[in-house]
């Protein structure tokens, strides 16, 4: 069970740093990034667990209303991947975290939108809280981390629209699709057990194809 303390920053930190991460071309896509930040849950303890950031994008929104995302979004211009996903916390959900606090970056995740997600890994702060902006987010939980090491993860189901399996995860009750359940997959996988798995040829359902 990950506990919110040091040595699982330590082996977060390691297990991205020795893996050999992908980046891929932009070519008519546009970039983006978003932030799996981990806090501790809530009320914390003197052992709380480990969680991450998970959020339901607000109604109102043109793209991707009302799915499950984590914080996130695109890379202005000047911008790194690491300065959007800090930035993208902090106007999402109110969490301000500096640049020393990521621990690393996953693959390049392509989706069927027109995007191309940076996962960038962060290590959150135990005091503050977290404030949703409601134009953006309508909803947002601190998911454990051990959620997704269940002997049920991940699903893998064919479409007759695609040749690849479409991978999603059950979590907080409902079924979490990628792109954003093949980024949390990477990052047990890679972060936390230090496995070097790929998720980038994963597909997506087709309501988030547009």
């Amino acid at each position: 069970m990950p506990r919110f303390e040091p040595d699982l920053r330590r082996r977060l930190a390691a297990n991205l740093a020795r893996f050999e991460r992908r980046s891929q071309p932009d070519g008519d896509r546009r970039r983006a990034a978003v932030a799996v930040a981990l806090l501790p849950e809530e009320p914390s303890g003197p052992e709380p667990r480990a969680c991450f950031v998970l959020t339901v994008r607000a109604a109102g929104l043109n793209r991707h209303s009302y799915q499950f995302a984590l914080p996130g979004g695109r890379i202005d211009p000047g911008e790194t991947a690491e300065q959007a996903a800090l930035r993208e916390l902090s106007e999402e959900v109110g969490l301000k975290l500096g640049p020393e606090r990521v621990l690393g970056l996953l693959d390049d995740y392509p989706t069927r939108s027109g995007f191309l997600i940076t996962p960038v890994v962060v290590w959150g702060d135990r005091t503050q809280r977290l404030v949703k902006e409601p134009g953006e987010v309508a909803e947002v939980f601190r998911v454990p981390v051990e959620d997704l090491e269940a002997p049920d993860v991940p699903i893998l189901e064919t479409i007759p629209e695609s040749d690849r399996p479409v991978l999603s995860l059950p979590l907080l009750g409902w079924q979490v699709f990628a792109p954003t359940a093949a980024i949390l997959y990477q990052f047990s996988q890679v972060a936390v057990l230090g496995n070097a798995v790929r998720v980038a040829d994963y597909d997506e359902p087709v309501f988030a194809w547009r």
